[in-house]
């Protein structure tokens, strides 16, 4: 089952997975583009459904995952991937997009996680993933709600990986830095180590096939950013100014 499945990296890893045997639950708001994914999986003999929700509604993606469970099985890999990520500078804050940032980057994943873990707890069994981003580690220029949301879904998986894994639960948190999707597309700011879409999801998906706890990449970036978690606060701020990093 994978969240936010319609485009980018979701539309992306589904299509992947399908030609490496598995069924897939395609989940977003938008039936025409799941449908189109669902069309290329099918084409090259893969199973798919389309089940439009949106992450927010907490019901609606517990009655798509029982309809999944009775049409194609038990879900045995949750992709939570649904999200957004306006940019937006300190001076111009708007409360409502920072709470629909944190409703479907945070809330959405955690109410993917509920619609799909009874059945995990139950068999004892079952793989949580989510797709968070380098930009959880530390807080960047203009990306105030962004951050907090992935910071947040971040430390919420790597708790429930805590508890989970004595149970037989994987947990994944996937930190990606900037890929080509529609997410990055027309964006003015500085975008070091720009990955191609294809390139990333090879990434992804050798990460959670290998059941990998934590995952960052691409390596380069993901090494500036974990040493820009023990600079001095002023050394970051200098650099942090000066190039912006945002997935």
């Amino acid at each position: 089952m994978i969240t936010g499945a319609s485009s980018g990296i979701g539309g992306a890893l589904a299509i992947e997975l399908a030609k490496r045997g598995a069924r897939l639950g395609l989940v977003a708001r938008r039936a025409d583009a799941l449908t189109e994914v669902a069309g290329t999986i099918e084409t090259s003999g893969g199973q798919a459904l389309v089940l439009p929700a949106d992450v927010r509604d907490a019901d609606s993606l517990k009655q798509l995952a029982e309809q999944l469970q009775s049409t194609l099985g038990p879900v045995d890999v949750l992709i939570a991937n649904a999200g957004i990520g306006p940019t937006r500078d300190g001076s111009d804050l708007n409360a409502k997009e920072v709470s629909d940032v944190i409703n479907i980057n945070v809330i959405g994943a955690a109410n993917s996680v509920s619609a799909v873990l009874p059945q995990m707890v139950a068999r004892g069994q079952g793989h949580l993933v989510v797709i968070s981003s380098l930009a959880a580690y530390r807080g960047l220029p203009r990306s105030a709600a962004y951050c907090a949301s992935k910071a947040a879904v971040s430390a919420f998986f790597e708790s429930l990986r805590l508890d989970l894994e004595p149970r037989g639960i994987a947990v994944t948190i996937i930190h990606p830095g900037f890929i080509k999707t529609p997410l990055t597309s027309g964006r003015e700011a500085q975008m070091p180590f720009l990955m191609e879409l294809d390139d990333a999801v090879r990434k992804i998906v050798r990460a959670i096939e290998t059941r990998k706890k934590s995952y960052a990449f691409p390596w380069q970036l993901a090494s500036i950013v974990r040493a820009g978690m023990v600079m001095p606060i002023w050394m970051y701020d200098r650099i942090s100014r000066k190039n912006s990093f945002r997935e």
